[in-house]
């Protein structure tokens, strides 16, 4: 039986917007996003980071650097009781001045591929799986991937630049709203299950 997944875009969404941060010190959780973690804890999911690291790319940061920033992600899960199923980073950008990354990738949001190499390695059925991030390329890669999606309405978005693949399945104010929808969905879902049938 394949499991089911939550994937959290990371800036502005799990952590406080901080442009290039790869501080451990500095990275603090979003507003809610402490209580959405604990929330999500109680259940079955499997919590999955998925991030642009395009600094990698621009030569802001070596690729390295997110070995710490995993880390340190990892150790503010457990603080919340919950735990960190993995990270996927996209270190490309086709503007970027480094070489191999500065590129374009199947990977970089809103493309779906690190939600696609998550699914094979951590084998989810993503029809059933959430994708939560701030930006509309977020909702892109989610839908794309085929799973659900909520866009977080924290201001981030700024360009709105709309089409079939940007519509989200919700919307929330911040990540512990979100995780409320994503735990009511997968109760009502499990109750319209038939005795002794996976809920679909």
């Amino acid at each position: 039986m394949l499991d089911t997944a939550v994937f959290l875009d990371k800036d502005g969404t799990l952590l406080d917007d901080v442009p290039y941060n790869i501080d451990p010190q500095s990275m603090r959780f979003a507003p809610g996003a402490r209580e959405a973690l604990t929330l999500l804890a109680g259940h079955p999911f499997q919590l999955i980071v998925v991030s642009n690291q395009s600094g990698v790319a621009l030569g802001k940061f070596e690729r390295a650097a997110l070995i710490e920033v995993e880390a340190q992600l990892r150790r503010m899960f457990a603080e919340c009781g919950a735990a960190l199923a993995g990270a996927y980073w996209c270190p490309h950008h086709p503007r970027g001045s480094v070489a191999p990354y500065a590129t374009l990738c199947d990977c970089r949001k809103p493309a779906p591929g690190m939600l696609l190499r998550a699914a094979r390695e951590h084998r989810l059925d993503l029809a059933r799986s959430w994708f939560i991030g701030d930006i509309l390329d977020d909702v892109e890669a989610g839908n794309r991937a085929g799973c659900r999606t909520i866009l977080l309405d924290n201001g981030h978005e700024t360009e709105w630049l709309e089409g079939p693949r940007r519509v989200p399945t919700a919307r929330a104010v911040d990540l512990y709203e979100a995780a409320r929808i994503v735990v009511r969905d997968s109760g009502a879902a499990a109750h319209a299950a038939p005795a002794g049938e996976e809920a679909v």
